[in-house]
Order: structure tokens, then sequence, then C-alpha cells
């Protein structure tokens, strides 16, 4: 049977140790791009010996290895039988239409074979029928004499059988008696057979039995075909049609009217489904699914029972099924699913496949499977609710983030949670805006039927489209950042989206706690239910989360880098309209020029030393994100000393790489001076005393070393030495945590760096370098 599941399918495999890091083996990685021929090529010898493969396997392996290798067998097993059910739907109609002709042909050959045998009969008949005696002189009184002693004679037993066996067969034809009719039909033809051969019978007379004998097979056999085609035919009296015709020879009529049989009587069941405007789609699923494949698993039962497993009639069965099953999934996708799809109802479709799909499992303990044939036609109507589904996420947080205050608060009190976090404290509960609220119960709706999405292989789309959702809020969310200097309505557009503006720092921040929070833990979380592991065992202990992390999909790693990688563009455009707020003033001027360090030498008096407006600026901005961080980003601080830090590298990069800045000091009509030149070490040195140990970086340490260096050198091309115009670097850093006292409200630090600082063993040696490069 091309689709029952048979142990003539098993492929045999050879023997011999597949080894560990090879092409076949799963962590490889060469073989992700192989043919599945290839894949099983060491299976298909003769010589194959599991035990010794197992054990050849597992003698160098670990648990883990030896769980890597059960997973890889088992895809193998899986890809192996999809192939084969593949292949052999494939090929379903030629092969039926070849046996079609086949058993034509059989058909006219048995015909052409009674054609012959009479004409054969009929010839011997009237060769045999003109006695050679009567042409004879003086023969016609033995001529009557013969013939009265043939009427004299008695006719044999043979002979009065061979007269009275029309008659009587016609009479059990009448009282359809049909198991005596065959058993007739069998015992004339063995009378016929043995009568030719002894010549118990007369030419003449055995034709005629002949004649009888073929007549009343086919009046048997139309008088079947009836039987069978009446609606009221079924069961027991069904199969016993069918099993007649079968033994009169007629096999592949029997089996094709045993079909119709089924069918005729689904679409008389199916005639009481009628879907309306009002109706459920399951209910309707449910009602249509029953009938269709109940009578599947009928038709399947009397075709073994009748035929056994006959690959011919095997073919013709799995053919039929699948043509009733497509035609099930149109009636389902047309009442159903067109409308659930249409309205984003992923739920409602979810549930229509899995109705349909359960019951299509049950012809599996039958041996066979139809799900692939479901599945094909199923899959555009739920991607097409899926992608309806993440619209409608997007567009409804759209919605909310246009009147979003951009306010962090717990979920409200009526919203849905999921089974596994619905029984957790408040505190644990996630602090989100409006809208990000709105988007994470969306989401976590959206996978809490995820069945078909798994069956249908739509984990990969899902993912994509999931991404392009919470990308299209990271724009929203971009823009509500800023749109607070670029449009004094505070109105944003995007598209066709109106956002509202993130105007206070607070507001700014609940941004990034936003994006922050949807990507590292709420998102994430919801997709680990698109895993194996999660939907088989539905439980949250550590050795599922063990396994899950084991087992996590490539593509899931590699969506989550992704998804960081929006957020990262979120922060970029923090940091950067940050920066331009403190290096530039509203009407396009500049803080940070080479004029305020240019000009303290023509003051003629020395200033009242501190750091530069803009760098205390930036520390009072610092600080006080750091203060209003500490509540938005409770257990992400992480993430929020990295947004410090990367403010910093904004400020500090934009200095570095300022060309203008560098060509006035390097290069201008006024040279840097010594006050200048101290300015401008003070305001680094400042930089780096507030950063060590929290904001500072080991890179952006190293950059302001670089450009401290570089404005020594353009102070020593003026022939004046470095050391001179600098005093010791405690001065510096005396002043330094001053200002840094001043503005935190704290009292003032000591010189010593903090230990666990990434830049505190190396400050100090670097700025002694540094003087000591500029004065050589």
């Amino acid at each position: 049977m091309a689709a029952v599941k048979s142990s003539r399918s098993r492929a045999s495999a050879p023997s011999g140790p597949l080894p560990v890091g090879s092409s076949q083996h799963p962590n490889g990685g060469a073989d992700n791009g192989a043919p599945l021929a290839d894949k099983l090529k060491i299976f298909k010898t003769e010589n194959f010996d599991p035990d010794a493969y197992v054990q050849s396997k597992c003698e160098t392996m670990n648990e883990k290895e030896i769980r890597h290798l059960c997973s890889y067998l088992q895809d193998l097993k899986k890809a192996s039988a999809e192939e084969m059910r593949k292949s052999v739907y494939a090929n379903y109609a030629a092969f039926i239409r070849t046996s079609k002709e086949i058993s034509d042909l059989e058909g006219e050959l048995l015909s052409i074979r009674n054609l012959l045998s009479t004409q054969v009969a009929l010839i011997h008949g009237l060769a045999e029928g003109v006695p050679t005696e009567s042409l004879s002189t003086g023969s016609e009184r033995s001529l009557v004499d013969d013939m009265s002693k043939a009427e004299d004679r008695e006719p044999s037993d043979i002979e009065k059988w061979a007269i009275d066996f029309p008659d009587m067969l016609a009479v059990l034809l009448a009282e359809r008696r049909v198991d005596e009719a065959l058993d007739a039909l069998d015992e004339a033809e063995r009378i016929a057979v043995e009568a030719k051969q002894n010549k118990a019978l007369k030419p003449a007379e055995l034709h005629s039995l002949q004649t009888a004998i073929t007549e009343h097979r086919q009046k048997l056999a139309d008088q079947l075909a009836e039987t069978a085609g009446q609606s009221s035919t079924r069961g027991v009296e069904l199969r016993a049609a069918a099993s007649a015709l079968k033994r009169l020879g007629d096999g592949p009529r029997a089996h094709t009217l045993l079909l119709n049989a089924h069918y005729q009587r689904l679409q008389y069941n199916m005639q009481t489904i009628h879907p309306t405007s009002t109706s459920y789609g399951g209910a309707y699923t449910a009602a249509l699914s029953q009938q269709v494949f109940s009578a599947i698993a009928q038709a399947l039962h009397d075709s073994l029972d009748v035929f056994g497993d006959d690959s011919a009639f095997a073919s013709e069965l799995v053919a039929w099924s699948t043509e009733q099953a497509e035609t099930f999934a149109q009636l389902v996708k047309r009442h159903a699913l067109a409308s659930c799809a249409a309205a984003g109802g992923l739920r409602a479709a979810a549930e229509c496949v899995q109705i349909a799909l359960g019951h299509c499992s049950l012809l599996e303990s039958q041996g066979l499977s139809l799900s692939s044939v479901l599945l094909k036609l199923f899959r555009p109507s739920v991607e097409q609710a899926l992608d309806a589904n993440l619209k409608r996420i997007e567009e409804s947080t759209a919605a909310l983030a246009a009147a979003d205050d951009w306010v962090l608060t717990y979920p409200p009190s009526g919203a849905r949670t999921s089974n596994r976090t619905s029984s957790t404290s408040v505190g644990n509960q996630p602090k989100l805006s409006s809208s990000a609220h709105r988007f994470n119960s969306m989401v976590q709706d959206f996978f809490e039927d995820v069945g078909p999405i798994l069956s249908m292989q739509l984990g990969g789309p899902t993912l994509d489209g999931l991404l392009r959702v919470f990308n299209s809020y990271i724009s929203l969310l971009i823009n509500a950042l800023q749109g607070s200097i670029e449009d004094d309505a505070n109105v944003g557009v995007s598209g066709n989206k109106i956002v509202r503006m993130a105007e206070t720092e607070a507001q700014q921040l609940a941004l990034l706690a936003n994006a922050s929070l949807l990507s590292e833990e709420l998102l994430p979380r919801a997709v680990m239910k698109l895993s194996p592991t999660y939907q088989a065992n539905g439980i949250d202990d550590t050795r599922k989360r063990a396994s899950d992390r084991h087992n996590r999909m490539p593509e899931q790693r590699e969506w989550k880098r992704k998804l960081q990688r929006c957020v990262d563009g979120l922060r970029d455009s923090f940091c950067r309209q940050h920066a331009l707020d403190l290096i530039f003033t509203e009407d396009g001027f500049t803080h940070l020029s080479a004029d305020m360090y240019l000009s303290l030498d023509g003051s003629g008096y020395e200033p009242d030393w501190s750091p530069s407006p803009i760098f205390q600026e930036l520390y009072a901005k610092l600080n006080s994100m750091a203060s209003i961080a500490a509540d938005m980003f409770v257990g992400r601080e992480r993430f929020a000393t990295l947004l410090m830090m990367r403010l910093i590298e904004t400020v500090i990069l934009w200095l570095s790489d300022d060309q203008t800045f560098w060509e006035e000091i390097e290069e201008g009509p006024k040279p840097l001076g010594p006050l200048g030149l101290r300015q401008f070490y003070l305001d680094m040195q400042f930089v780096i005393v507030f950063g060590q140990g929290r904001f500072l970086s080991r890179h952006v340490h190293q950059v302001i070393m670089d450009i401290i260096e570089r404005a020594m050198a353009a102070f020593s091309a003026t022939g004046m030495d470095p050391d001179s115009a600098l005093p010791n670097d405690d001065w510096f850093i005396d002043i330094a945590q001053e200002t840094v006292s001043k503005i935190s409200g704290k009292s003032r630090v000591t010189t010593d760096r903090e230990p666990n600082s990434p830049t505190a063993s190396v400050s100090a040696q670097s700025m002694s370098s540094v003087r000591s490069h500029g004065s050589s």
C-alpha cells in the first residue's frame, strides 16, 4: 500500500560507526546543505548492524553528545518518511492510470479468450455433427436404426445436469442467492472443463453450457453492481457485493463500486451541514470533518477487508481518500478559514485546523496519513491570518502610541496574563508604558495558539513577522524621541502614524525601558512557546528551562540578535539627540568650539579654573539620568550603564572627529596657548574622573588619551614645553572631584580610583605617559 505504513518501507543501513564531527553528525555543520540521500547513504547497505553502530558511537560520547545523536537520528527519520510520502504521492496518478489500463486489458483478454473458446466449440460441433456413414449407399436403414437407438437411450447424468443448469441458475439469480449462484458457476466451469477433456458432452451441448455460464456470470455481475450502487446498501451487504464481484474476476470494478458507494453516502450525509453567517467556524469544521474522515475510515476498512493490501487497490484507495480530503479542505477554507484569515482571527483559524488534523490523525493508526494534504491546503489561510494578526498588533499599538504619556506602570489589573505568570507578585510584573503593555499583551495572546504554526513549519515566518512588528514599534519610539527637537508642535509622524512626543528625560528613558524589557525578556519568553519541548511538557521547571536553552533553535538566537539591533538603533538615536543638545545651541551655534580654548590666552587674565560648562552639563545629565534609570531598569542595570557609556562615547567621538575644531587648534591663525591647553587638559581629566568605574569604557578612555596627546602636540608645535604649562595631575584631579561633588551633591571623593574601574589601573599612568610624550 503506497501510503500505508509497512515494514517494507524500512531502509537497510550499513554497519560501522559514524564519526563524531563528521559530515553526518548533527553538530558537524557540514551536512546542513547536504541532500537527504547523502545523509541516509550510510544506512543503506545490507550488512548494517544497528547494535554495533550505536555501541561504536556511544563508547566515546557523553550524555550531551548522545542527546544530540538521538535528536539527529529522529530528524533523519522524519525527513526520510516525509521524502517517501512525497515520492509516493508524486507517482500516484501515473500508477493508478497504469493499473486501470492493465485491468482494462485483462478484461479484454478475458473476453477474447471466451470468444475464441466459443468459436472453437462451434467449429468442432460443426465438424463432428455430420456422420460419414450417412454418405454410404444403402445406409438409410442404418441411419434410421441409429436414430431410433439414440431416442431409446437414456441421457447421462451430466447431460441432464447441463439441460437443467440454466433454469437452476436463473432461479438462484432471481432469488438473489449470490453465494449459491457463485458456487454453481464455479461448479459449471469445472464440469465444462472435465466434459471437454472427457468428451462427455457433445460439442453443441458443451457450447450451450459455456454460453449459459458466460451469460449468467454477466447477469450476476450486473446484479451485484446494481446492488452496490443503491444508497441503502452498506456495511456487510456492501462488502459482500464487492467480494462477490471480485470472485467473479472483476476486482477493479468491485473496488470502484465500493468507493463510489462510500462517496454517495458521504454526499448524502453532508447535505445536512450548512454553514451560515452566524455559525461558528469550528462547529462547521468539526461536523464536516467528522463525516469526511469517518467515510474515509470506513472505506479503508472495507477495502482492506475485501481486497487486502493489494497495491493496485491500495493506490486507488489512497488517491480517492486524498481527493476527499482535498475537497474537505476547500470547503473548510471557503466557509470557515476565509473569514478568519481576512479578519486576522488566528485563534479561530488555528482551532479549525486543529479540529481537522485531530480527525485526520485517527486514520494514521490504520496506516493512512493525509495530514500533509490538509497542511498544504490550509497553510495559505493560516499565513494570511498570521499576517493579519500581526498587522492588527502593529496598528493597535500605533494607535495607543499616539496618546501614550510614556509613564511606566504595572499591567492593568484586568489584563490577561499567561497561565505560567498569573500567580506572580505585582513586583515581578513588567513596568511599561500603555502602548508597550498593549504590544506585550497582544504578542503573548498571539502565541497562545501555536500548534498549527509548528505543524505547518511556520516558525520562521512567525519570527520574521514579529520582528517586523517590533521594528515598527521601535520606529514609533524613535519618532517620539526625535520629534521633541524636530517638531515645535510636539507631534511626530511615521508614515500615517501620529506619535506623542517624549519631552522629559524620564519620558525618553521610558522609551528605552520599553524597548529593552520587550527585547530582552518579554518577547523571547513568548517565542519560547514555539519550542517543541515547551509544547510537549507544558511545565516551567529547571530541567525544562535547561533543555530549552540546549535545544533553542539557531534561528531564535539570530532573531534575538536582530531584536537587539533594533533596540541599538533607538539607543543610538537617544544618545545622538542628547549629544547634539549638549554641543549645539538652539540657533545652531556650538558649545564645543576651538575658540573656547584659543581665546583664553588673549584675555590677559587667568580664569577661575573649573571644567567647561558643556562637560559639567554632560555630567549633570548623566547623573540625573542614572538616578531615573535606577528605578526604571531594575534587574537590567547593565543596559542603563551601557546607555550612559554610549552617551559619553558619542560626545567624545564627536570631539575627536570634528575636523573644524582640530584645524583651528593645529593650523589656525591663533595658536593654542598655555591657558587653553590647561583648560582642555582639565576638561578631559574631568571626564575621566566622573566616568571611571561607571560610564567610561576602555575604548573611550583611549580616545581621550589620543586627543589629549594631539592637543599637546599642537601646543608643542609652537615651540613651548607642555610641562611648563601644566600643573601636576593632582591639581586637575582635585578640581575635577570638587566639581563632581558640587554637581552630584555628594561629599568629595578621594583621589584613589575605584578598584573595579575599567580605567582605574591605567588612568594615572596614561596621563603621565601622555604628558611625557607631549613634552618630548
